[in-house]
């Protein structure tokens, strides 16, 4: 802005008055400046240095910000680690690794590898539809501990356009409430347990899941409403249930499983049957199929605490807390 005689007018000072103009514009002389007094409580503007580079900087603030996660994400190596391909995992974090050489396109890409490919931008996201009341813990007080085991990537079809199969049970921790002293030291107990009944080798185990439907009823225990999985056999399923009874350290009692026989059997093969739905063709869904699920993590929902507390975590996207 200028004023009628065409000197340059600044802007205000911090109490609304006008600053006395630095420049004329009419002949281009710089004239003296009023700077307000400098005092602790008002410190001098920040600027911006004669030779900044945006990108430069950028990359200066982002790269280390992004190598945390991808160390964290990765925090199945050794601090130690060195850059190497030996693995496929190793692979991958060099893959992600962002370096002060990289232009735009290189830093766009390693950040498209590790939050979308590899999925870290889905952590701790939750998808529900309608209310969130449906979907929060129970106010009883108890804990809810949830063990979680999906398909391996790999092993889904490509060709056939076959779902990604998952499983969960769960189970209520009846000797401890969410206002307990010690609850901490006793979800990293159990954390403990889950890691030597549920990981091998650094691996979630194998269930097979199939037709069956075991559930399990003790409402003492923690099992109040029949907890069920589906599995391929009784025996399977059943050691499901006393694995879990081994991490809260309750008795397991084989009279308590009910079985249930489903009236068709289950889907063998790839799905080709297809039906039309609302206009568009889509593939029938199988029914129970036989499939190979891993354990990847478990959780317990705190009531009055409004993110899960991960205790196990074979994917590597949250902090649980034991690591495997």
């Amino acid at each position: 802005m200028t004023s009628n005689n065409g000197v340059l007018i600044p802007p205000r000072d911090d109490e609304g008055k006008q600053l006395p103009p630095t420049s004329d514009v009419t002949i281009g002389r710089t004239l003296t400046p009023s700077t307000p007094a400098i005092t602790a409580a008002t410190p001098p503007d920040d600027k911006l240095p004669d030779n900044f580079q945006p990108f430069e900087h950028l990359q200066e603030v982002y790269i280390p910000q992004h190598n945390a996660l991808v160390r964290q994400y990765f925090s199945d190596h050794a601090p130690d680690w060195k850059p190497n391909i030996a693995t496929p995992r190793s692979s991958l974090r060099v893959a992600c690794t962002m370096l002060d050489s990289d232009n735009q396109l290189i830093m766009n890409l390693r950040h498209h590898l590790l939050f979308d490919l590899l999925g870290y931008s889905r952590k701790n996201l939750l998808v529900y539809y309608g209310s969130r009341e449906s979907i929060d813990p129970p106010v009883e007080g108890h804990p809810k501990l949830v063990f979680y085991f999906s398909q391996d990537s790999e092993s889904v079809s490509s060709t056939t356009q076959d779902y990604k199969a998952d499983a969960e049970c769960s189970v209520r921790l009846m000797t401890l409430e969410n206002t307990s002293i010690n609850l901490h030291e006793k979800l990293v107990e159990i954390a403990n347990e889950i890691k030597t009944q549920f990981v091998h080798n650094k691996q979630g185990i194998i269930h097979i899941k199939g037709n069956l439907c075991i559930s399990y009823k003790d409402v003492k225990h923690g099992f109040p409403n029949g907890t069920k999985i589906f599995s391929n056999n009784e025996t399977d399923g059943i050691s499901i249930f006393q694995k879990i009874c081994n991490v809260i350290d309750v008795p397991f009692d084989e009279l308590k499983i009910n079985v249930g026989n489903p009236k068709k059997s289950s889907t063998v093969g790839a799905i080709t049957e297809t039906q039309v739905i609302m206009g568009k063709t889509r593939k029938k869904k199988a029914y129970r199929r036989v499939v190979n699920v891993r354990f990847r993590y478990a959780y317990a929902l705190v009531p009055g605490e409004p993110e899960p507390v991960f205790l196990v975590d074979t994917t590597y996207r949250y902090h649980p807390l034991v690591k495997i």
